[in-house]
């Protein structure tokens, strides 16, 4: 059994059992445990993917990390320009692959192909606010609106399966429609074995503050509480309120490392510089210097954040278009030697 992030025992409290887990994939077994208090990565779109998610884990190799969205179309259509339709999570243990749609047979032989590319779960979006997904798709958020159509979808996913299925919700569609905890009934009786929920509804889509509930015992599954959570006060808060895990989202962007640090695992790497010069030769290793460079642009915003004169240094790199010079100016600015 994998041994998962946990907070340091000194931050840690106690749950109650049927509240909380460590997460057994092996056999597709979830088992309860009260020890440990899980932390896990969002899937973000654009984010995630396999050179963001090597890096996460050299600082907590076994973080429990999402893929970014896949869409069903896409992966069982075996799309060339979509990379992560062909990534191989067999090296990847503890990762759950996340797939969006409104087709329940598509849904369902999506799940098939990802696990058996050795995803540890399948994970249902259910809140991708985004139009192109919750409105014009019918998918991700959506489905917190149709009951009937998510109810289809979550019960092919997990009988196409043998490994765990989850899924990822919101509070609702909007403040009139905060029915949550209906659609997290209806995922239990499909048998999907848990949740993450975020606290936003989907009108908020990031705006305002997330607002997590408190989970009830009426609640029969473990939820994993996600939104404006980047501390361990933050952490300790979710776990107070009865959820059985936390979630960072946006709150790892340029910290990849928060993770390690939250768990006790690792410290703040004192040469970032190094970081991200390796995060760049995994994007280039992944997807070539032409589509990487202007990828990685966003990480290095992150990566420089609140520094001095960075500014300046983003307006620079925002003009590179060679991975030499890229990492000149990575190397200029945080004072470290290409050595990769």
């Amino acid at each position: 059994m994998p041994n998962l992030p946990y907070m340091p025992s000194d931050q840690a409290r106690p749950i109650k059992l049927n509240k909380f887990l460590i997460f057994c994939f092996i056999g597709g077994i979830i088992s309860q445990m009260t020890a440990v208090n899980q932390i896990f990565a969002a899937p973000l779109a654009g984010i995630t993917d396999r050179p963001f998610r090597r890096i996460v884990r050299m600082f907590s190799p076994n973080t429990p990390m999402y893929t970014e969205m896949i869409s069903c179309h896409s992966l069982v259509g075996a799309h060339k320009n979509c990379l992560r339709n062909f990534d191989d999570y067999r090296a990847e243990p503890n990762t759950g692959a996340q797939i969006f749609g409104a087709d329940a047979n598509l849904m369902a032989d999506a799940a098939k192909i990802l696990q058996d590319a050795g995803a540890s779960w399948i994970d249902i979006n259910m809140g991708c606010p985004v139009p192109k997904v919750a409105t014009r798709s019918g998918a991700g958020a959506n489905l917190m609106r149709d009951h009937g159509l998510a109810e289809k979808i979550m019960r092919a996913v997990v009988r196409s399966v043998q490994i765990p299925v989850s899924i990822k919700t919101r509070l609702g569609w909007d403040d009139a429609h905060r029915d949550w905890a209906d659609l997290i009934n209806i995922a239990t009786d499909c048998g999907v074995r848990f949740a993450a929920l975020h606290g936003r509804t989907r009108a908020q889509l990031y705006t305002g503050k997330s607002e997590l509930p408190v989970i009830t015992d009426d609640i029969k599954i473990p939820i994993i509480g996600n939104g404006d959570i980047k501390t361990s006060d933050d952490v300790r808060r979710v776990l107070e309120q009865g959820y059985s895990g936390a979630m960072i989202g946006r709150g790892m962007l340029g910290q990849p490392w928060i993770f390690g640090v939250l768990t006790g695992v690792c410290d703040v790497p004192q040469n970032i510089g190094a970081i991200v010069l390796l995060h760049l030769e995994y994007m280039l290793e992944y997807y070539g210097e032409k589509n990487a460079i202007p990828m990685f642009r966003k990480h290095v915003a992150w990566y420089s954040a609140g520094m001095p004169n960075s500014a300046d240094f983003r307006i620079r790199v925002n003009t590179i278009t060679s991975a030499a010079e890229l990492r000149m100016e990575i190397c200029k600015f945080w004072g470290c030697e290409v050595n990769i």
